[in-house]
């Protein structure tokens, strides 16, 4: 007895199904960029600051500026990996792994936001004083 066709052995979906799998690719592969080039340029804004500030101070504007790219990416990570388990393929497994991925993901969200704003995300107010956050006027 043949089963019925189901709504993803349409062709349709099909295509549609690897061209999602590409944006999520592509989603994440842009996060895997921005980590890259944010430590590069932090790391060339750190040795320059290096000239023209004290020690201490050029070292928490390079803290402060990994942590951003860091953070930056690592939203986008999480953007690729719910595309690509939740829109091509959601099983059980990959729902439960994706889990895991956003969590670990989201408490070094956390812990870098309190690093680069002096606050937890949930936390309203000013933002403290800081050398890399422009005044606003």
């Amino acid at each position: 007895m043949e089963m019925p066709p189901t709504p993803q052995d349409h062709p349709a979906a099909t295509v549609i199904g690897g061209v999602i799998e590409h944006v999520g690719a592509w989603v994440e592969a842009g996060g895997v960029l921005i980590i890259i080039l944010g430590v590069v340029a932090a790391t060339g804004l750190y040795l320059w600051n290096l000239t023209r500030a004290d020690q201490a101070t050029a070292y928490e504007l390079y803290r402060k500026g990994l942590a951003r790219s860091i953070l930056l990416g690592l939203e986008l990570l999480v953007a690729g990996d719910i595309i690509r388990t939740v829109v091509v393929a959601p099983t059980l497994n990959n729902l439960l792994i994706l889990a895991g991925i956003v969590l670990i993901r989201t408490f070094l969200s956390f812990s870098l936001e309190m690093e680069v704003t002096g606050r937890w995300p949930w936390q309203r107010g000013d933002v403290k004083e800081s050398p890399t956050r422009p005044r606003e006027i």
